[in-house]
């Protein structure tokens, strides 16, 4: 849960120079004959032929929340000729399906080949892929493959597992910001590609010489923008201004074709696949994003697989061919002539394209967020041949021939085929998702300001049709309306609409931490502690609601009872970094700065690079007067995160009680470019420039300060500044 970036501050000195609590509180070889695909397409079923290449990398694009209908080359109405042209290059499988409709379990099921109930992670939150685990970058990593992922957004952050493999994972998209509403901007693709290209161009040599006798490479590229909320770069914002998501998708094309371009002209080839980690509703079904349902248009993806490069040129197609998110491992591992497991679920679809007549597997996908997050029916379903099959209270099933659009439910219509259904579900063994591990509250923030929701709902011995998702659509529709009524700053009628959704589904948590939420960013502290405490004494369960409780009552001034809610989840030994880095603060906000010290280094003996980590004790190293170490960490995590508001107030904190206030202004003039929400660095530098006469300097953040500041929590400040700039006036 995000907390505002101005409550409490853990430190108060000489001069008003103050640090945000903010920091303290966010939670952060020889390789054998391998094989070129070249694809000699026709509709319906391209034939598929392997001849002997060595050394051939591999490129995997993953297109966050896009869906199955929106590229150019699938019909859809966005203007996508980079990935037009690709997919001319290679195949495009027409009838291909995630397993999950949410980002960290699909991509782990891209990753490891397997079904979200075989690796266990089953939600974007509370779930870890397990240690040691075998995934394509540990296993092309043991071939002698040389492995690089970047990624754009926080649900596929290290810390979920993913990174398993990979020489390189930068996952460095300003994840120290804390938001301060349930939106925050991705790293948009048109920074990750550049990564990638230069990653690709250290491995490459210089020229087309495509890095001849050096090993090949692995690379994943993770691109978010397509989702939600929808706000296309020009020119597209004005070209798209009726539909922004399929403007996103423009963008997003536009932002890959260098990439594209670059592997074209290496010499050696490329395996390049790409797909969408799920869909996005837009609508359909009354969902207005993903997550819920697992119709069509959040189940259904582009995949597009291509060989380029090494000046292989290849006859495009499109294959009819049932394809899974769980084909894509084997499919590259068949490519580039390494064995395929015989434990996995998925198969090559270089042989099933090129036996075009081989029966189609069942696929398996599931929708577990509203059971896990607010205790709505699990959703879960069976996709054999073009006959689709969802189990929940109210049973569907669909014809996606005659009914992509899924608008007729034939469930009840032929017992049989029912029946027959059912069971190809049951045979998959799939299992409730388990104990879901806890989040700290600055990542249950990110994930609520990328639309995600996080909770932790009882599992109920029996699920009705009252609990049924099509029943409920109308409170997961209030839920977005909540969060556009916050980002709008119209808290009173968030406060009202999630007071209502609580009153009508009260063991629903994630209505009661949107509540308490928003309660306490407007200034109602009690408030917020209270709903919290209701909802835990009411039935609502989980760590979640725990550590946001924990977090309010240490920044209410209660330290005692947060310490004894979080202490308990950080025993000896513990290396769950978020548990103790929360812990740390409490410790912090009660004044036990050794304890809280000895915390915080800890988590930097887990993660030697923990931003987080480095700004705490940067901030416990100024309390102690200590002002060469803690400018030794703000600079630290400056180099970790140059998005770091917090590290640069730091620094501005210690560069004025060194007596140099010019570097101090500084240092704080970045710091609120960065987060304009940052209202400690915000005073700091306008009652600096006041008070070293530069007036005309002052005044533009001393009136700022005036405007933005929230009153509840700084209302002697507001005073202050606001006689300032009285006494300055003509």
């Amino acid at each position: 849960m995000a907390r505002p970036h101005h409550r409490a501050n853990l430190l108060h000195r000489p001069g008003r120079a103050r640090i945000s609590p903010v920091v303290l509180l966010t939670l952060a070889a020889a390789v054998g004959i391998l094989g070129v695909v070249v694809f000699r397409g026709r509709q319906g079923s391209p034939a598929a032929d392997l001849r002997p290449i060595a050394n051939q990398n591999v490129l995997l694009i993953t297109i966050d929340t896009l869906r199955g209908d929106a590229l150019g080359s699938y019909g859809g109405p966005a203007a996508t000729p980079a990935l037009d042209r690709l997919a001319g290059e290679g195949v495009r499988f027409e009838f291909a399906h995630a397993h999950a409709v949410v980002t960290l379990p699909s991509h782990t099921s891209i990753l490891t080949g397997l079904y979200p109930f075989q690796h266990g992670v089953r939600d974007n939150s509370g779930y870890r892929l397990a240690p040691n685990a075998r995934t394509l970058a540990t296993m092309l990593r043991a071939a002698g493959y040389a492995t690089a992922a970047f990624v754009g957004a926080f649900p596929v952050h290290s810390r979920f597992g993913l990174n398993q493999g990979f020489d390189v994972y930068d996952d460095r998209f300003g994840e120290t910001r804390a938001p301060t509403e349930f939106e925050m901007p991705e790293r948009p693709a048109r920074v990750v590609v550049p990564l990638a290209q230069q990653w690709i161009a250290g491995r490459s040599g210089p020229g087309r010489s495509g890095g001849v006798g050096r090993p090949p490479w692995f690379l994943w590229v993770h691109v978010f923008d397509p989702h939600a909320p929808y706000r296309p770069p020009p020119p597209f914002d004005s070209q798209y201004a009726a539909r922004p998501y399929y403007g996103e998708v423009a963008a997003t094309d536009a932002a890959l074709a260098p990439l594209l371009d670059q592997v074209r002209n290496l010499s050696r080839p490329t395996l390049v696949v790409v797909t969408g980690d799920h869909g996005e509703a837009l609508g359909d079904h009354g969902e207005e994003t993903h997550g819920l349902f697992a119709y069509e248009s959040t189940l259904r993806i582009p995949l597009i697989v291509a060989d380029l490069g090494g000046g292989v040129r290849l006859a495009g197609g499109a294959s009819s061919v049932a394809a899974r998110h769980v084909d894509i491992l084997p499919t590259v591992l068949e490519a580039v002539g390494q064995a395929i497991p015989t434990d996995l679920p998925g198969r090559s679809l270089l042989g099933a394209a090129e036996r075009g007549g081989a029966p189609a597997r069942s696929s398996y996908f599931e929708a577990m967020s509203a059971m896990l997050n607010r205790g709505w029916a699990p959703l879960s379903g069976v996709i054999e041949g073009r006959e689709k099959y969802i189990d929940l209270p109210i049973a569907e099933r669909y014809d996606l021939n005659a009914d992509r659009a899924e608008a007729s439910n034939l469930a009840g219509r032929s017992a049989d085929r029912d029946r027959a259904l059912a069971g190809s579900l049951k045979a998959f063994g799939a299992a409730l998702p388990g104990e879901r591990q806890r989040e700290d509250p600055q990542a249950t923030a990110r994930l609520r300001s990328l639309g995600y929701v996080a909770g932790n709902a009882p599992v109920k011995a029996r699920y009705t049709e009252a609990d049924d998702p099509k029943n409920l659509v109308a409170l997961d529709q209030a839920i977005h309306r909540g969060v556009d009524l916050y980002v709008n700053h119209r808290y009173a009628e968030a406060i009202r609409l999630y007071a209502d959704l609580v009153a009508k589904r009260p063991t629903m948590a994630i209505a009661s931490r949107h509540l308490a939420f928003v309660q306490w960013e407007s200034g109602d502290a009690p408030a917020a502690v209270a709903t919290l405490r209701r909802a835990i004494a009411g039935g609502s369960s989980g760590d979640d609601l725990v550590s946001q409780l924990g977090t309010y009552l240490a920044e209410s001034g209660q330290t005692r009872e947060a310490i004894a809610l979080i202490e308990p989840a950080a025993a000896a030994g513990s290396t769950d970094v978020d548990t103790l880095n929360a812990l740390g603060i409490a410790y912090g906000r009660a004044g036990r700065g050794d304890d809280a010290r000895r915390i915080f280094e800890t988590i930097l003996t887990i993660d030697s690079e923990s931003v987080l980590a480095t700004e705490n004790l940067g901030t416990l190293d100024l309390a102690r007067g200590d002002l060469a170490a803690a400018q030794q960490r703000f600079a630290r995590a400056v180099a970790l995160d140059a998005q770091s508001s917090q590290a640069y107030a730091g620094l501005g904190v210690v560069s004025l009680k060194r007596g140099d206030s010019k570097a101090a202004v500084a240092a704080w003039t970045k710091a609120v470019e960065l987060d304009a929400t940052n209202y400690d660095a915000l005073y700091n530098l306008a009652t600096t420039l006041a008070r070293d006469g530069r007036m005309s300097d002052a005044r533009p953040y001393l009136e700022r300060f005036v405007r933005t500041a929230p009153p509840a929590f700084y209302a002697k400040d507001i005073r202050e500044l606001s006689a300032i700039l009285e006494k300055a006036r003509p």
